[in-house]
């Protein structure tokens, strides 16, 4: 089973200072700013999936790409712009849920396939339309869900057309683009449809969109009815799935790979399951910035908190964690300066959430963790604090997925 990681340019500097919370005056982001496969041994996934909609833009606006950072991916490709290492693929796609309140998709499948070339991805998923709807039945179907498939499948078609053309033209066998079918549908029977015709253009390799919503039992109906359609050889994958509980039984119908970025979002996403371990998560440990947290900043202005009063909250918090995590310290001490701290902030949600940290604290996750990150930073990995920090947990994150899905038998 492959695990794809979605791009969406995060990165953490090596040179940045947790100290001082600064970086280094001779930081060069690009040059200088490892990924999630620099920074951790083992690499957390076996490829990258990068979607035109965050590099080119989409009918929701720019891209998350500057222009230099777009022209550099393209003059490089997908490979040494990520550097990638031999072993790991990449995966094109157009980011559907970036136009989703669109009658059609915004892209022709001549631009998909420059994209796709033009950067030198190894696979590129067809040009599809979300449908977000489940009617299991196929009693309540909407005209739009139909039109959504409809559409999907025609752009499908014209895509393998394209990609075939292409590749004929190509001697090199390396730089050939696998094509892989989008696959959309609201019901067992829809999805299956959509295999079964799929599989009719001449795809090897389809990706099954659409299932982030449903629900465990109902991707495994779908994935069950598909397997009656499916013919020698297709594998799948699941776009935006992970549910690693799931993995061993979706393997059994042929899924081969999937994408997802919720155990990195995680880290700082979630209310209470930031930093994740083989056996579960805890809740990191929020430090706001003083001068880098909006909310604050807004606070201070307003009078409401006194600037001084909450640099000395902040920086007392933050050396206690430290001499808490040199055994200088104890929990009792450190979580007294974190309720102060936010009592000063008068955020009652968030002085409720200090207690949650307790177990983060008296636990020490972070002295237990193999990844190379919590050897290097320690107690810096469960301080929610600024991206560095929060993308670092997630990078951490990331590993325990690799290990949960390394110890899974796909047999």
């Amino acid at each position: 089973m492959k695990f794809y990681f979605p791009d969406s340019q995060d990165q953490v500097s090596p040179t940045y200072d947790f100290t001082n919370d600064e970086y280094s005056p001779y930081r060069v982001r690009q040059r200088d700013d490892l990924y999630a496969h620099q920074a951790v041994k083992p690499a957390p996934y076996d490829g990258i999936l990068v979607s035109k909609a965050i590099v080119d833009g989409s009918a929701k606006g720019a891209g998350k790409y500057s222009a230099p950072q777009r022209e550099r991916l393209y003059r490089l490709g997908v490979r040494e712009f990520f550097r990638l290492p031999n072993t790991m693929r990449s995966l094109g796609d157009c980011g559907a849920f970036n136009y989703i309140d669109e009658e059609r998709p915004p892209y022709s499948v001549e631009q998909v396939l420059d994209f796709y070339l033009g950067c030198k991805f190894n696979s590129g998923i067809s040009i599809d339309h979300v449908i977000f709807g489940y009617d299991p039945e196929d009693e309540n179907v909407e005209p739009a869900w139909v039109k959504r498939r409809e559409i999907s499948l025609e752009l499908a078609e014209e895509f393998i057309t394209a990609v075939q053309a292409r590749n004929t033209k190509t001697l090199n066998e390396d730089n050939k683009l696998e094509p892989v079918g989008a696959a959309q549908g609201w019901s067992p029977a829809s999805y299956a449809d959509s295999v079964a015709r799929l599989q009719k253009m001449g795809y090897k390799r389809i990706a099954l969109g659409g299932m982030v919503p449903l629900k465990t039992h109902e991707i495994v109906a779908c994935l069950e009815k598909i397997a009656k359609v499916r013919a020698d050889g297709v594998g799948f994958h699941l776009l935006g799935i992970t549910r690693v509980d799931s993995m061993e039984e979706f393997a059994k119908y042929h899924v081969s790979s999937f994408d997802s970025t919720s155990a990195f979002r995680q880290a700082f996403m979630d209310e209470r399951n930031n930093y994740h371990t083989a056996n579960g998560a805890y809740t990191a440990i929020r430090v706001p910035q003083v001068d880098g947290n909006p909310t604050l900043k807004r606070l201070i202005l307003a009078g409401v908190v006194s600037q001084s009063a909450a640099i000395k909250a902040e920086r007392e918090c933050l050396r206690l964690l430290r001499k808490y995590d040199e055994r200088d310290a104890t929990a009792e001490e450190v979580m007294e300066a974190l309720r102060a701290y936010q009592a000063l902030l008068g955020d009652d949600k968030k002085l409720k959430q200090v207690d949650r940290c307790e177990p983060t604290l008296v636990d020490r996750p972070w002295e237990h963790c193999p990844c190379d990150l919590c050897k290097e930073h320690k107690i810096e990995m469960v301080i929610f604090r600024g991206s560095e920090r929060n993308k670092r947990r997630g990078f951490h994150n990331m590993t325990v997925l690799e290990a949960k899905m390394r110890k899974l038998s796909f047999t």
